[in-house]
């Protein structure tokens, strides 16, 4: 998925301090996104003073939409893509040759690495599309590495009395999910049964954040309302959820990402230069960054937005 802003603000994301265990609560924002009619997001990542928990870098809550989320092909560098949806079908292609659909509780993961372009589209007669988009940074070493795509069907379960959670990407205790990752990193879908309490184990020196998706939780002495993320910060070895009549939430978390970063539209670089020849890439239409994608026309292409007229630099937590 794009990040269809019209107008994409510069994200300055720098390699911020250990907090230590926090309980910050991070409201989302309401973004339109531009060329889909009536289609608004919630976004809780990137925030100013928190541009990154672990190596998740961009997190958007669409839906449920009655309005059918179809993104035209886009290109992306510098990060993975993450496509978690909760009901509704999607429909994927992308320069690689990929053609497949993804369910509910069911991972699209594409590396972008040195550059990829890719479109999703709404099956028809599917549910109302309802899910999670997030990117992953890739971490200097890997970061311009061969594009690739892979999609897991079948993803393993942690359980303890009270709770089940798939964990989707990295590892929560002792399971891990089979999707390639390039940084320690966890992601996991969490169901809290009713009237449940539950205490899960965390790796102390990641840092990590709860988003509430439907219900009511408390975690970290907090009680949750759909909508806001709850960052945990690091040191914690485990943490305690209870809830009165249920819960569904995402569990993210990592080791904090010491590299600074450059976000713009749908680039992750580190410098300005490195998101200008990206961008210059995609308009001259390169056939070696971003060949053409199957089954659409040139004109379906999304064009880049304009350069914002300063330097895109990152700066440090809390600037």
């Amino acid at each position: 998925m794009s990040n269809l802003d019209a107008s994409p603000a510069e994200q300055d994301c720098r390699a911020k301090h250990d907090p230590g265990p926090v309980a910050e609560l991070y409201q989302a924002r309401d973004v339109p996104l531009g060329g889909v009619r009536g289609v608004h997001v919630l976004r809780t990542l990137p925030q100013r003073v928190l541009p990154t928990v672990g190596a998740w870098c961009f997190l958007d809550h669409f839906g449920p939409h009655s309005a059918a989320m179809n993104v035209n092909p886009h290109p992306h560098i510098g990060l993975q893509t993450v496509t978690w949806p909760f009901e509704g079908e999607i429909r994927h292609r992308d320069t690689l040759g990929s053609d497949v659909v993804v369910r509910p509780r069911q991972l699209n993961l594409m590396t972008a690495g040195r550059g990829i372009a890719h479109s999703e589209f709404a099956v028809p007669g599917a549910p109302a599309g309802h899910g999670l988009q997030l990117w992953t940074a890739l971490p200097a070493g890997h970061r311009t590495t061969d594009p690739h795509f892979e999609q897991h069907k079948t993803l393993p379960v942690y359980e303890h009395p009270g709770l089940r959670a798939i964990v989707f990407l990295g590892t929560l205790d002792t399971v891990t999910s089979p999707a390639t990752t390039y940084s320690p990193i966890l992601g996991a879908d969490l169901t809290v049964n009713p009237g449940a309490e539950v205490t899960i184990p965390l790796t102390h020196y990641h840092e990590h954040a709860l988003l509430l998706i439907d219900g009511d939780l408390t975690a970290a002495d907090t009680d949750l309302q759909p909508g806001p993320l709850l960052y945990l910060g690091t040191h914690r070895s485990d943490l305690t959820l209870s809830s009165r009549t249920g819960a569904h939430a995402i569990l993210l978390g990592g080791e904090p990402f010491h590299e600074d970063i450059v976000m713009w539209w749908n680039f992750v670089g580190r410098t300005h230069e490195e998101i200008e020849q990206a961008r210059t890439d995609w308009e001259k239409h390169d056939q070696e960054r971003f060949p053409d994608i199957a089954g659409h026309t040139v004109q379906e292409r999304i064009p880049a937005p304009p350069l914002p007229g300063v330097r895109l630099k990152p700066r440090g937590r809390g600037h």
